[in-house]
């Protein structure tokens, strides 16, 4: 017999009998005051029927009751509590008499869900059909009270995907955990417990090796839970293979992880260029410069005074000299700012009394530490990403105050330059040209750290920095 006929003969067979039990509850005290099991009545103590009860206790079920009159003898409220909660789909429940001597009537109705499947399996007379093209295992889970999961039923996909077959499967449900990876089948187990427990959707991907492939699947399982009269859980749902997918998306990270050590590794690069090209300059043309000024220096000395319009000439030049030298010693701090050689506390109290003498805007610095020791790659990354972010500011924040601080702990380093400015949009932050902002994040990530750029809660911008107090090594893999 198929599996398809046998779950019909069973649900035909509890379609057709009768009321299960039935329960008399005190809607006072929520106490289990009756049971009649086939019209007789049992001991209460052998049903205590804990998550029935506890489910009645909800608010928002009290709440419902609370609001139905006490002159009326009698009302079903099993429509309203099934739209509160599905769990009540599984009974009837009538409320009977009036004032304080109420009784809620609990009736299991395990036909109703039997009914409902019959009519799909008589309706829908493609079912079949659309179960067998279904993409993926279309099955039916079962856990046990003591929390035993087996599987009631798999469609013919399961020897395709999963490599067994589903009778072999349904008898032993040990084989297909054994086919989870090991490392995947803590988070297996724990979904499917919460799924249990809180009666949501599990929806859960791992791995599966198979081992007559000598390959790993990643398979998605996605199954709805209901609640049976005996206690025990029912998944129905759908089991895929995205392993094509999930490759494709590791694939994109690992691709996009590549580009960003490669951009780390050119931004190191390009400062140690930047430190060459400085002391280029500050050696050779400022040596250069030097030779210059001196010479300049004889002349004048040596220029009788009716040479008056020759000395003009000469101071004229020798002016040039001076603001030329002005000029290399600014390029060569731009490149390489000397000041970094006094540590990064000092480096970013310099930045914030420059952007408040060249900006005018107020701009206070705040550390947690009088000096704080950090690797060279770590002071440039922090300098470099706070004067982008002060760049910013000045050019588009129109803020009235900015805040640099810089706070350090056993395992990070967290910069932030806070200003109360117009704020930055996310579409900003998206915009292909927005390269000051991909490059803060960039040499961020090259430190194995990260840089977030968020809009304040009362307005202006935030640029926090954090980055792992042990630098690390940026190699690009072949």
């Amino acid at each position: 017999m198929s599996p398809l006929s046998e779950i019909r003969k069973y649900l035909e067979s509890a379609a057709q009998s009768s009321l299960d039990d039935i329960y008399a509850i005190d809607p006072q005290s929520w106490e289990l005051v009756g049971v009649l099991v086939d019209g007789a009545e049992a001991s209460v103590a052998e049903h205590p029927l804990e998550d029935l009860l506890q489910a009645l206790r909800e608010q928002p079920v009290r709440t419902l009751l609370d609001a139905v009159p006490l002159e009326q003898p009698m009302v079903d409220i099993s429509h309203e509590l099934h739209d509160i909660n599905r769990y009540f789909g599984e009974f009837r429940l009538l409320l009977l008499g009036r004032g304080r001597g109420r009784v809620l009537l609990v009736m299991r109705d395990s036909r109703a869900f039997s009914r409902h499947i019959l009519h799909v399996l008589n309706e829908g007379a493609n079912l079949s059909a659309l179960i067998s093209n279904a993409p993926g295992v279309v099955y039916q889970a079962h856990m046990s009270r003591d929390g035993v999961i087996g599987f009631l039923y798999l469609s013919d996909a399961c020897k395709p995907l999963l490599g067994e077959d589903a009778e072999v499967l349904i008898a032993n449900p040990d084989i297909f955990l054994s086919l989870i990876d090991e490392e995947d089948r803590g988070a297996y187990e724990k979904n499917v417990s919460q799924s249990a427990h809180n009666l949501s959707v599990l929806n859960w991907t791992g791995r599966f090796w198979m081992q007559a492939w000598q390959d790993t699947k990643w398979i998605n399982l996605r199954a709805s839970p209901r609640k049976m009269p005996d206690g025990t859980v029912v998944w129905e749902g759908i089991m895929t293979n995205i392993t094509q997918s999930r490759r494709e998306q590791q694939a994109i990270r690992q691709s996009h992880e590549k580009l960003a050590r490669l951009s780390a590794q050119m931004a190191q690069i390009k400062e140690k260029e930047r430190l060459r090209i400085a002391q280029e300059v500050h050696d050779d043309l400022g040596g250069n410069l030097t030779a210059i000024r001196l010479g300049l220096s004889s002349i004048i000395k040596r220029l009788e005074p009716e040479q008056a319009a020759l000395l003009a000439k000469v101071r004229q030049l020798e002016a040039i000299v001076d603001d030329t030298f002005e000029a290399t010693h600014r390029i060569a701090s731009d490149l390489r700012p000397n000041v970094l050689e006094l540590g990064i506390v000092a480096a970013l109290e310099w930045q914030a009394a420059q952007f408040v003498e060249k900006i005018g805007i107020p701009c206070d610095f705040v550390c947690n530490q009088p000096e704080l020791t950090v690797s060279t790659d770590h002071a440039i990354t922090l300098f470099r990403i706070c004067q982008e972010a002060m760049s910013n500011i000045a050019k588009y924040a129109q803020a009235s105050h900015v805040e640099v601080t810089l706070e350090a702990s056993t395992d990070d380093i967290v910069m932030q330059v806070i200003d109360d400015g117009v704020g930055i949009a996310p579409v900003d932050r998206l915009k292909a040209n927005a390269f000051g902002i991909s490059g803060m994040a960039e040499r961020a990530v090259a430190l194995a750290g990260q840089c977030k750029v968020q809009a304040c809660g009362q307005g202006g911008t935030i640029v926090t920095v954090t980055l792992p107090v042990q630098p690390v090594n940026i190699a690009v893999a072949e």
